[in-house]
């Protein structure tokens, strides 16, 4: 999926927007419940042994090669500042395609895929304290809980761009 496209979906899910094909792959981070809309996963695997690339920031994980391609790996509990649980067991890597990249992200464990209409999204929350909510698009209440949708767009900041786009011409140069 592209980049145009994965914004679109993000938008319409901002805007209350969304329908009933709009599908989301829901998974955990701590406690937390969380979702990216599916169209932007590109597969589900297990964690992987990466290459550790000096001076990244702790969330970078390291460099692996799937089927041939070099991707960077980051801990998304890590880099949203959320607390692990201490009983999991079960961990799981999500590989999102953002368009110019594809990147790993490790999570706690995948949960389902849900589908989403308009009438059952909510707005972001709205706290300037929270660096997590540069992330947040909305959510969704599941039962007695709250999915929290997240926006891949915003999964990495500038300077995580480069760090990947360096990491990548250097993969490809040797």
């Amino acid at each position: 999926m592209n980049q145009q496209a994965t914004h679109e979906i993000n938008q319409d899910i901002a805007s209350g927007r969304a329908t009933d094909q709009d599908r989301f792959l829901e998974f955990n981070l701590g406690d937390e419940k969380f979702a990216v809309p599916l169209l932007s996963v590109k597969e589900v695997i297990a964690v992987p042994e990466t290459t550790k690339v000096p001076f990244t920031p702790d969330y970078f994980l390291g460099i692996m090669n799937l089927r041939g391609q070099v991707l960077s790996i980051i801990d998304l509990r890590r880099r949203m500042k959320i607390d692990a649980k201490d009983t999991i067991t079960e961990t799981a890597v999500i590989i999102i395609d953002l368009g110019y990249t594809h990147l790993g992200v490790v999570v706690d464990s995948i949960n389902r895929v849900i589908a989403v209409g308009g009438e059952d999204f909510a707005p972001p929350p709205e706290i300037s304290t929270s660096t997590t909510t540069e992330f947040v698009t909305g959510c969704y209440k599941n039962d007695d809980s709250l999915v929290l949708f997240l926006n891949v767009d915003k999964i990495l900041d500038n300077s995580d761009k480069e760090i990947i786009s360096k990491q990548e011409s250097e993969e490809k140069a040797s």
